[in-house]
């Protein structure tokens, strides 16, 4: 035993084949620079045709050039994870920390209330201490469909919680659970076929309700009348202008009536629509994950903090273990800040022709986690609440991530809901360091790239983990015109960081290492990409028709160069 107390929870391998990879590169890179020298030394002399076209081609190659040099940064050091999950629960498991998760909504015309409902059943299944989790949903709509809908997830979870831990389910979203099981006879058990049978009915019929309501467009005057948390709407006057509504659903303190069917813990469920005003700007994604910190720390105080998008619904009921393995490992957890699964989709489309990210998936997130840690991403994170906070790293202080024993303040569940709404009211942040230097920051579209490079320039590494069973799996934009609006988004709102003061040019310069900088630059002048490219794209083809080529005769060989050059890749 004293010999396993000192065997890591987690390894890393470095990638196969790295020294052939960069052979190859710098092959690559010597065929870059030929280009280079050839289009400087043959510009055609002034008065000659074609000469502004052939400087505007060198300038497209030199930042094309440029461009593939910031990839090969994420390229150049991949290292792989593994965690010991079966170590974790020799160690720790009666001393596992609280685990806060987070699941943000919107607009339930946009995103239906049963697709969110999945995702937090899916989530509040999680393979862990029910005692110790907490699911907190933000629904920055204000709808009473959604509040309506997560009281009747509520007591579906008291079935469907023990339903899965019984028989070891997976995944743990409902809806996805019985698409793959494609009918009744697909269980081969026969005990385990009876419960199938019930437990899908009792979803059905939760379905039901949830869907008859959506289409009515409003909760029955009868359903209303029979829970009081309802009347928190009777002041509400749009999505853009209410009080705050916070109404804790099943309260995980109460050991009588916060159980499942078999007599078992359930999770903490608590809804929360923070305080909208006109006159307030309410920071979008930031502003609801900061008021959930917040709110938060006062009901649960978990010392985890997960935050999932309302359609990436959690697939790996382990996920959480395999986090603490790095959080709590005992010579290199005190050095992480997070740690990030990837975005993983269900539905992508034959050949992933939209939303795809196996390259950055697979290849490029483990290059940088070679460097200090992935970019935080939004969405299947795991934070530590104190970093997230705007803790500064230090060798010498280490954050214990063990179960906190200590009994809190003992309030009744109507005045903790009271005394926990002012947390997540408009005014709460004014003159406070909420959006700067504590919580997600604020000012620009994609916050959570920045927050993620605020806390790496505060010392702190994080950690990629990519297991075989994917840990969530959401939706992604199945057709053109809805995936040119999210790269536009992503696009924009990554320029948006190099041109502001968290630059990862100058704001990250000599505060994390420069393979790492080099790996955030590569995103923020993703967007740069499209003057060059619509240079390249249009010049040569102008030019030909009026007899002018600006290439050499020689390029012709380009193309099956090219088609080496991808074989060789990828094979």
């Amino acid at each position: 035993m004293a010999k396993e107390e000192h065997l890591p929870l987690f390894e890393t391998k470095k990638a196969q084949g790295r020294v052939l990879f960069r052979i190859f590169a710098a092959s690559i890179f010597a065929g870059i620079c030929l280009i280079w020298v050839y289009r400087v030394s043959h510009i055609p002399k002034a008065g000659e045709d074609g000469r502004f076209a052939w400087i505007g081609l060198l300038g497209a190659e030199i930042w094309f050039g440029f461009y593939w040099l910031l990839t090969q940064a994420s390229r150049w050091n991949p290292v792989y994870r593994h965690t010991f999950k079966d170590r974790l629960s020799q160690r720790y498991e009666n001393e596992l920390p609280g685990v806060d998760i987070f699941v943000c909504t919107a607009d339930a015309s946009i995103e239906p209330p049963m697709m969110v409902m999945n995702t937090v059943l899916s989530v509040m299944a999680y393979e862990y201490p029910p005692e110790k989790l907490s699911v907190y949903l933000s629904d920055d709509g204000g709808s009473e469909i959604t509040y309506y809908a997560l009281m009747e997830a509520a007591e579906f979870a008291k079935h469907w919680i023990p339903y899965c831990k019984k028989y070891n389910v997976e995944p743990r979203s409902p809806a996805a659970y019985f698409v793959s099981k494609h009918g009744d006879d697909a269980v081969e058990d026969n005990h385990q076929a009876k419960d199938f049978v019930v437990i899908k009915k009792l979803y059905k019929y939760m379905e039901n309700k949830i869907e008859n309501a959506v289409k009515l467009g409003q909760v029955s005057d009868q359903v209303r009348s029979k829970h009081k948390g309802f009347s928190q709407w009777d002041s509400y006057s749009s999505r853009r202008d209410h009080d705050t509504i916070l109404q804790i659903v099943i309260d995980g303190r109460d050991p009588i009536n916060a159980t499942d069917n078999e007599g078992c813990a359930l999770p903490t469920l608590v809804y929360l629509a923070r305080e909208k005003r006109p006159q307030y700007h309410h920071n979008f994604k930031a502003g609801a994950m900061n008021a959930l910190i917040r709110v938060s720390s006062y009901i649960s105080n978990g010392k985890l903090l997960l935050n999932v998008d309302c359609d990436m619904y959690s697939n790996n009921s382990l996920a959480i273990r395999d986090t603490l393995c790095f959080l709590m490992d005992e010579e290199k957890g005190h050095e992480l800040a997070f740690v990030q699964f990837p975005q993983n989709f269900k539905n992508l489309t034959k050949n992933e022709l939209y939303a795809s990210l196996r390259v950055i998936n697979e290849v490029e997130a483990h290059g940088v986690d070679g460097y200090g840690g992935p970019l935080y991403v939004g969405t299947g994170c795991f934070h530590r609440r104190d970093t997230l906070c705007g803790r500064k790293f230090s060798k010498d202080s280490k954050s214990d991530m063990k179960w906190d024993n200590r009994k809190r303040e003992e309030l009744g569940i109507h005045e903790l809901e009271e005394n926990t709404k002012g947390l997540a009211s408009c005014t709460f942040e004014e003159n406070t360091q909420w959006g700067k230097e504590m919580g997600l920051k604020y000012g620009c579209p994609v916050e959570d790239i920045i927050t993620g490079l605020s806390i790496h320039c505060r010392g702190w590494k994080s950690v990629y983990c990519n297991p075989a069973r994917e840990a969530f799996l959401g939706l992604a934009p199945a057709t053109l015109p809805h995936i040119l609006v999210q790269h536009k988004r992503w696009s924009e709102g990554n320029f948006h960081i190099f041109l502001s003061k968290y630059s990862p040019a100058w704001y990250a310069y000599g505060k994390i290492r420069l393979g790492h900088q080099l790996g955030y630059l590569r995103y923020s002048l993703w967007a740069s990409n499209c003057l060059a490219t619509l240079v390249y794209s249009t010049l040569p083809s102008l030019y030909l028709l009026r007899g002018t080529s600006l290439f050499p005769q020689v390029w012709f060989l380009c193309p099956y160069i090219l088609i080496i050059y991808i074989t060789v890749r990828y094979l």
